[in-house]
């Protein structure tokens, strides 16, 4: 993406969330991460991951996202939000949101975006940047001819779910009843060599 977008931003009228959010003003900047990055999308997903109670999860360093994510053929995509030196966080660091994602294809119905991480330092929060950062995302997703963008929110972290309902996602665990199974690498090697598995 070579386009860059700065707040203060036009919102939606029609969207009083929007207005809520975007009441405080600060100039931000949302573009594409570059390699230079992954210090800074490390450290926030970190954050990302103690806020959510998981930081034991957590087991990738900035090198492995160097690798995975600007790579020739890259795993993951991510807009990172930038504010001016003068608006710097109170530890110095200018970058202070990011949106990692990737695409996936639904058989039936099309290509689709899964949204990994999505974090704003709380420090940012109130000035419009997790909604430009939604905004761009979904822009891009619709350029690339995406029906839908999937992501998991832990049941803990009502602020989140409440901040995507009120952009009109939907909870398909109580819609219609999917629920998220993961095979970690321990089960996978026992796929390819056939076991034993759990009775």
């Amino acid at each position: 993406m070579q386009n860059t977008i700065k707040a203060p931003v036009r919102i939606d009228a029609a969207d009083p969330q929007q207005f809520a959010d975007c009441r405080r003003k600060m100039n931000f900047t949302i573009r594409t991460a570059t390699k230079a990055d992954c210090k800074d999308i490390w450290r926030l997903i970190r954050s990302l991951a103690l806020h959510v109670n998981m930081l034991d999860h957590m087991k990738l360093t900035h090198e492995d996202l160097e690798r995975d994510g600007f790579s020739q053929n890259p795993w993951f995509e991510c807009l990172v939000a930038e504010v001016p030196e003068k608006n710097k966080s109170k530890d110095g660091f200018r970058t202070v949101g990011i949106a990692n994602y990737c695409y996936k294809y639904n058989t039936w119905r099309g290509r689709s975006v899964f949204l990994e991480d999505f974090y704003v330092m709380p420090e940012f929060r109130g000035f419009g940047i997790g909604n430009t950062l939604l905004s761009t995302l979904a822009k891009e997703a619709r350029q690339k001819q995406c029906v839908h963008l999937d992501l998991m929110v832990t049941g803990q972290n009502g602020r989140s779910r409440a901040f995507y309902a009120a952009k009109g996602a939907q909870d398909i665990t109580v819609t219609d009843d999917w629920h998220v199974l993961r095979f970690d690498a321990q089960s996978l090697d026992k796929i390819v060599s056939g076991g034993p598995f759990a009775k």
